[in-house]
Formats: structure tokens, sequence, C-alpha cells
């Protein structure tokens, strides 16, 4: 990995959605979006991402995707590794999970970050994969791993976070990678 310079930092308090519309462009060929103190208002939901090809006015474009978890109770009662299936995208315009089932507590947030190559690049697809770290409603520690492609030419040049439903509260930097 390069060196990461900060672009942007947006606060999300109560919100529905976090809109990053200005800073993907072609000055570099890496962006990392990091995730932290990530809350959400409604039990069992999870944060979500989608692209923009016309600068953040709809999102929507299709995601080809795969997503793998890994947990272990607070109780040692189980722990294990497990291919989801049912969040993964296959030239879908809907969201993509990053998480699953985060609880509501004070101590249950969500960490993670997104990759995303090439945005601006107007030959390719563009690539994405996320390592995400979260506290499960029911006292399980998760990580989710996705991977895939913005099934696009066109340059992306904005980005959408959001929970499945309901609201949500912490922070999402935007980083360029040179």
């Amino acid at each position: 990995m390069g060196i990461p310079t900060l672009i942007s930092t947006s606060t999300a308090s109560d919100s529905s959605s976090v809109d990053i519309t200005s800073g993907i462009d072609g000055t570099y060929d890496e962006y990392m979006f990091v995730m932290t103190d990530i809350h959400a208002e409604e039990i069992g939901e999870r944060i979500q991402f989608q692209v923009s090809t016309d600068g953040g006015s709809s999102y929507g474009v299709t995601i080809t995707s795969t997503y793998f978890d890994a947990y272990h109770k607070e109780d040692d009662s189980a722990a294990a590794i497990s291919y989801q299936p049912a969040r993964d995208l296959a030239q879908s315009t809907s969201k993509q999970d990053l998480n699953r089932g985060m609880g509501i507590n004070n101590d249950d947030s969500h960490a993670g970050i997104l990759h995303l190559f090439a945005p601006s690049n107007t030959t390719y697809v563009k690539h994405f994969y996320s390592t995400c770290s979260h506290v499960e409603h029911g006292n399980t520690s998760m990580n989710g791993y996705v991977a895939g492609y913005v099934n696009s030419t066109s340059a992306v040049d904005a980005i959408q976070f959001s929970m499945g439903s309901g609201n949500f509260s912490g922070v999402i930097q935007l980083y360029g990678i040179a």
C-alpha cells in the first residue's frame, strides 16, 4: 500500500446516509474509506455502500461481489468462518453489505476499511475489497470480508454509505493512496 492522504472526513449523527460526492476523481488510482465508531440505531442492521457515476444524483450501479465472515462468540460457545451467499451481489444494482447484524449497545460498533481502485478509469470495471469488524447483536465479534467489482466503464465519482434500515452515527474518512 502506498501513502494515504486524507481528502475528507464525514460525520454521521443519526443520519440516513453519508454521501461523498467530491474528492473521488483521477488524482489517485486507489481510494480508501475508513469507517470508525459506526453505530446502528436499529438492532440487526448492517452498513452498506453503493456508488454513483453522475456525481451522486443517483446510486445503483451494477456490482458483482462475494462475502464471507469469521466470528467468535463472547462466551466461547462458537467460532467459525462462513461463506454468506445471501450477501453476494451478482450483477445487481442493490447496495453492498459490508457487515451483518450489528447490535445497538454502546459497545456494539463497527470499524472497517473499503478500498476502491481506479474509479476514474473509463476503460475497465472498478475493483474493490473491504475488511470490517463489528460486534453483532448477541455479543459475537464478527469480521466481514467483501471483494468484487463495479461493472461499469463510466467513471465512479461518488459513494453512499447507509444502513439496511434506519439511521446511524459514526465517522467515514476518504483517503487517496499515492
